[in-house]
């Protein structure tokens, strides 16, 4: 029964921002030549950053979508420093993004194995439906999120607005996983 710490690594930070204002993407590809905008396909301008490494949706409605961050700073440092080339290549924003994370993604080990089987039957919210799907699905109502257990124990956990919320999930499920007697530890 040796029991370990769950390991939980954040994958993908979801951050929408806007500058409350229009934006001419034509121009921001005539300035930006290594951007992507296809309208005919999608409305979204694609503006890339390698550091950090980030690639951020650009609306002509002044909204954006960044994906690909780390951590929750990492993302608003994204939309930060894209705001800021924007306005360096002369493209007039007038105020600063207002940010929101949307969503987290974290993949995570709880150092043991999971009886799916069991879990589905006694934990609430569950769902689990090995021919369609080979992980457990739960719905955590606090921290509101969404965790797909496999039965090695890893783990993916979705919805979460904080890391801390990630965090939290992520010790909950352990902890009700071991109360419930539904984890399994090698000797």
């Amino acid at each position: 029964m040796t029991q370990t710490k769950p390991i939980v690594s954040i994958e993908n930070v979801v951050a929408s921002a806007s500058v409350d204002q229009q934006i001419d993407l034509a121009d921001v590809t005539k300035k930006f030549p290594d951007t992507e905008w296809h309208p005919d396909q999608f409305p979204g301008l694609v503006f890339r950053l390698a550091s950090p490494k980030t690639a951020t949706l650009i609306f002509r409605s002044g909204k954006m979508v960044c994906t690909g961050g780390k951590s929750e700073d990492m993302s608003i440092k994204a939309v930060r420093t894209v705001v800021q080339k924007l306005r360096k290549g002369k493209i007039k924003i007038k105020k600063d993004a207002v940010i929101t994370v949307q969503n987290i993604v974290a993949s995570g080990s709880l150092g043991g194995k999971i009886h799916l089987e069991q879990a589905a039957r006694k934990l609430p919210r569950s769902m689990y439906e090995p021919e369609q799907f080979p992980g457990l699905i739960h719905r955590m109502v606090n921290p509101k999120t969404v965790l797909l257990l496999f039965a090695s124990g890893k783990l993916v956990c979705t919805g979460a607005k904080k890391e801390s919320d990630v965090y939290k999930s992520v010790h909950n499920i352990h902890a009700l996983l071991e109360e419930k007697d539904l984890m399994l530890y090698n000797a």
